[in-house]
């Protein structure tokens, strides 16, 4: 017998988140497609929801509702967070030089085999410090540049470098940039 999407969220190892995204992350891709109509981005959507879920999972209760419901919440949180801060973002990406990456449909296709492949968490972990602690706190911990950045005692673009510069990375070691 298959585990339910709430026993595999509930148990809290590797291998039950694992098969969690194999099962959701072709539909969550595609619900992110579809509302952005930006391949790139709902790509990012895709991942950071995940990666909140992964890191928020022990308050995840089965009685609040299903494991679907829960995962897509994130989701909508990090579309809607998206849409708040794409403006600024596009601003900054233009004043920095930094060119939007377009995803193939290979590339997208690649997207379903993540599961297969090192975990994202673990690339995360093989990063500069620098990145590293970025990444954690913008996508993991869910905090704005401007909060990040006053902690660190530099500026936003700095901060939205090494979340950009990180995430790149982490695609690429997943196969997902060429």
């Amino acid at each position: 017998m298959s585990a339910t999407d709430e026993e595999l969220l509930s148990a809290r190892d590797a291998a039950s988140f694992e098969l969690l995204y194999c099962r959701h992350v072709d539909s969550l891709l595609g619900f992110f497609a579809r509302r952005t109509r930006d391949p790139e981005l709902a790509a990012d959507l895709t991942a950071e929801t995940f990666a909140a879920a992964l890191a928020s999972r022990r308050r995840y209760r089965p009685a609040a509702g299903a494991a679907a419901g829960w995962l897509y919440g994130i989701g909508m949180k990090k579309l809607a967070d998206a849409q708040r801060r794409g403006y600024a973002e596009q601003r900054a990406r233009r004043r920095m030089g930094m060119e939007r990456i377009e995803l193939t449909d290979d590339d997208i296709g690649r997207i379903e085999m993540l599961g297969d492949e090192a975990p994202a968490l673990a690339l995360v972990e093989k990063l500069a410090p620098e990145q590293r602690d970025a990444i954690a706190a913008h996508v993991l911990e869910e905090r704005g540049y401007g909060e990040i950045a006053a902690e660190l005692d530099t500026s936003e673009a700095v901060v939205r470098k090494r979340v950009s510069r990180g995430l790149a990375t982490v695609r690429q070691r997943m196969g997902i940039l060429r």
